[in-house]
């Protein structure tokens, strides 16, 4: 499995792309800060400017995908914009039975005219906080960005989607709003000048081969020379490069990755301790015992019961 499956197959995900957003004339909307999810929005008809605190506003046209990651407070207007409301309110208040965002500012016509499809992904656990940390608070696609045709073929199916409701409405949303975060995902590593940690590393040639043999047999008893032979590199060279993009020596990485996955088996299932010990490359129960309370202070079965009581009261 590749790196960013990997991830994402681990990602506890509420998508869905039930929100359409209408507006004509002259209007803006200020968002407060939110946490622990990915705002998708795709622009089926005209151009409105978003800008994220921090950066520079962006103007986005019809065909154009935008991805929000790191829960800044944001605002979306006109072009030019209108007088600033609360979006909060303003979406509880104009939101008709069909679930559309209807809004008329000033000077509305049809020519002014504005269509959103948008979703949201909540995220949950250490593969969601490993993905959001290393995205840029703001990922603009454009429709003539290499390698985004898929995400153009996908538009008239969002349009289509989000018009109305339809039998099995739920499901196919969610299942598209999911293929559009990878696909969105995959355009931006492809044509971002350096992603930041292990996205970057991915998207370098000879590590991310190396990434994707390790992510693919974490139970292998890799070693850094088996590794950087995989990458066909240097043992130095690559230890050296792979510290560089990911912040981390490989072992390291590998050690917190079968962490990851197994906090991730604890939570979500029954799965036997041993064999989950065995599946991330441990050679004894006791072995993984020991590794896990040095990495989260506490007994994997320990942690299991607490964190099944946490589920328990909805913390």
């Amino acid at each position: 499995m590749d790196p960013l499956s990997d991830v994402l197959s681990m990602l506890t995900v509420s998508s869905t792309l039930s929100s359409r957003f209408e507006a004509r004339g002259r209007w803006a909307f200020r968002y407060s800060q939110y946490a622990s999810h990915i705002k998708l929005g795709c622009v089926l008809s005209g151009r409105f400017q978003l800008h994220v605190d921090g950066a520079a506003p962006v103007v986005l046209e019809a065909g154009d995908f935008f991805l929000l990651t790191n829960g800044l407070p944001f605002s979306a207007a006109s072009d030019p914009p209108g007088p600033v409301q609360d979006g909060t309110h303003l979406a509880r208040d104009h939101r008709g039975p069909d679930g559309v965002l209807r809004y008329d500012g000033q000077d509305a016509s049809d020519a002014s005219r504005v269509v959103l499809a948008s979703g949201r992904f909540a995220l949950d656990g250490e593969a969601g906080e490993l993905l959001l940390r290393h995205l840029p608070p703001l990922i603009h696609l454009r429709a003539s960005d290499p390698g985004a045709r898929p995400l153009v073929g996908l538009l008239d199916l969002l349009g289509w989607e989000t018009a109305e409701l339809r039998p099995g409405a739920s499901i196919a949303r969610t299942n598209l709003a999911a293929l559009v975060l990878v696909q969105a995902l995959r355009v931006h590593l492809a044509n971002a000048p350096q992603p930041e940690g292990w996205l970057g590393a991915m998207a370098d040639a000879r590590i991310g081969q190396a990434l994707s043999r390790m992510h693919g047999d974490i139970a292998q008893p890799w070693t850094v020379a088996r590794l950087a032979q995989s990458a066909g590199m240097s043992r130095t060279a690559f230890a050296v490069r792979f510290k560089s993009l990911t912040g981390a020596t490989p072992l390291e990485y590998l050690g917190g990755w079968r962490m990851t996955v197994a906090r991730n088996a604890l939570r979500r299932g029954d799965e036997a301790i041993a064999r989950i010990a065995e599946r991330i490359g441990y050679q004894s129960e006791t072995a993984f015992s020991a590794a896990f309370k040095r990495e989260t202070g506490e007994s994997p079965g320990r942690f299991r019961t607490a964190s099944r009581g946490e589920g328990a009261f909805g913390l």
